[in-house]
C-alpha cells in the first residue's frame, strides 16, 4: 500500500478506477455506449481534476456537472448507478493506497456523487414534468 501523495499516484487511481468502470455491468455501458467517452481526452481531464481536488494545483478547467446534466437528458441516472459508481472509487482507494489523502479522496467522491445525484434527478425530474405538460 502506498500514500495518495502525487500526480503518478493520481493517474494510477484514475485508470485503475475506469478500468473498472468500463468493465462494469451497470454503469459501463453508460460510458461507453450512450456517452461515447474519449478516454484518450477524459483521462487526462480526470488527473487534473481529482489532482486540483485533492493537493489544490488549479490544473482542472471545466464544469463536470454539465456533462452528467446532457447525459441525463439521454438515459436516466439514479441512486443504483452513483452507488455503484462510488463502490467502484472506494475499492480502487482501497487497493491502492492509505492514509489522510486516500479517505480524503472517498469523502470528496462521495460528496460528488450526492451532488450529482441531487442535481441530475432535479433536471430528470424537470424533463419528466415537461413532457407530461
Amino acid at each position: 500500500m502506498r500514500t495518495l501523495e502525487s500526480r503518478e499516484d493520481i493517474e494510477l487511481m484514475v485508470n485503475e478506477f475506469y478500468n473498472k468502470v468500463r468493465e462494469d455491468t451497470l454503469i459501463g455501458p453508460i460510458f461507453n455506449h450512450i456517452a461515447h467517452v474519449n478516454w484518450e481526452t477524459h483521462l487526462p481531464k480526470m488527473y487534473d481534476f481529482w489532482e486540483n481536488i485533492l493537493f489544490g494545483t488549479g490544473n482542472y478547467k471545466g464544469s463536470p456537472m454539465l456533462p452528467h446534466l446532457r447525459l441525463s437528458m439521454i438515459t436516466p441516472m439514479t441512486s443504483v448507478h452513483f452507488d455503484r459508481w462510488k463502490k467502484l472509487f472506494y475499492e480502487t482507494i482501497d487497493e491502492h493506497f492509505e492514509g489522510d489523502n486516500a479517505a480524503n479522496a472517498k469523502l470528496r467522491a462521495e460528496n460528488i456523487a450526492e451532488v450529482m445525484l441531487y442535481k441530475v434527478s432535479v433536471n430528470q425530474l424537470l424533463i419528466h414534468n415537461k413532457t407530461i405538460e
